[in-house]
């Protein structure tokens, strides 16, 4: 077993093969919880994070080796969201008399303030991102310039396909990868505004209590010209478009265009075409459409280069396009 404590490093680490263990370096992490298996000889539990120190939000990989079981009872000591995306393998969240099945297409949050329990496969490998209840409500404030009275409830399912919350969970993968590589994120005047933003991200993306409110008081809208070229790129996206073509319809110059995309969709008009053209192949697979078979999909929304294409699908989803539908298929096979 190694361990080291969360206070001043910023890398973290923790092996456990006993069930104690696993859940007491857990609970030093999100709160006090319990922790279950109809086998506990078998666990096998890795965990291994990064801390970004102003808020202490922990990004990171777990896994558990065997069927565990954690649950949230005590709903005034778990003092964090836990959000995780299973990188392999399956889980599933019982809130609100609810079952919410979670793999690599849905995230969930663990939230404070509800009792609930999280059923994870033994061979569920996940993604897992921790924020206090604390870091949560101060950065909630500060976005509505007031107190707030209610605690935050995010709707508990995170779509990690499509939308904002899809892009937050590409965020935090990025994070990770780069955490791993880099000591700038050790530093603290470069990672506060980073885990700022984390927070924000997903108080924006994810629909909770507060998002109309939201909506309303920072009243965020496109520019009509970059409404002209989304409207455009939507309606067109199988087509053979070029850049000139989406210049046209948004009625600007380049020049502006290409401004507007960085500001709003932090990529180019053309970048942002691929993204939605590589989304949408993917959700005809997810829709049970692939009867025909991928690259006749990918070439429906106007991939010529299939190799260039399985690259970039697998750079945006983490996975290949064959994957995806294995999966999917793997997912009908258990439930006929």
């Amino acid at each position: 077993m190694k361990t080291k404590s969360i206070v001043p490093f910023r890398d973290i680490h923790a092996d456990h093969s006993d069930l104690r263990g696993a859940c007491s370096w857990m609970s030093n992490i999100c709160g006090p919880h319990q922790l279950d298996a109809g086998r506990p000889s078998l666990i096998q539990f890795r965990h291994s994070g990064n801390v970004l120190k102003s808020m202490s939000t922990v990004l990171g990989c777990i896994e558990y080796g065997t069927d565990v079981t954690v649950g949230v009872v005590d709903t005034d000591s778990f003092n964090s969201y836990s959000l995780s995306l299973p990188l392999c393998g399956e889980q599933e969240l019982r809130v609100a008399g609810t079952r919410l099945r979670s793999d690599r297409d849905r995230g969930v949050i663990v939230s404070p303030n509800e009792v609930q329990s999280l059923d994870i496969a033994g061979d569920c490998r996940k993604l897992q991102v921790v924020i206090s209840r604390e870091a949560m409500r101060r950065t909630l404030e500060d976005m509505l310039q007031r107190a707030v009275d209610k605690p935050l409830r995010f709707v508990p399912e995170m779509d990690a396909v499509n939308g904002a919350a899809a892009s937050w969970w590409r965020t935090v993968r990025h994070f990770i990868d780069e955490m791993e590589r880099s000591e700038l994120y050790g530093e603290l005047f470069f990672s506060r505004d980073l885990e700022r933003t984390l927070i924000k991200g997903l108080i924006l993306a994810q629909p909770n209590n507060y998002s109309e409110e939201l909506r309303q008081s920072l009243g965020v809208k496109l520019p009509h010209y970059l409404v002209r070229a989304k409207e455009y790129i939507h309606a067109n996206a199988r087509e053979a478009l070029c850049l000139e073509d989406i210049e046209q319809a948004a009625g600007v110059s380049r020049f502006k265009l290409f401004d507007g995309f960085r500001k709003y969709f932090v990529m180019s008009p053309m970048a942002y075409l691929k993204s939605y053209r590589l989304a949408a192949v993917r959700q005809e697979i997810l829709e049970d459409r692939a009867a025909r078979n991928i690259s006749e999909i990918a070439m429906g929304w106007g991939f010529t280069h299939l190799g260039r294409f399985a690259s970039e699908y697998r750079k945006l989803f983490d996975e290949t396009p064959s994957a995806t539908l294995q999966r999917l298929e793997a997912r009908r096979n258990r439930a006929s």
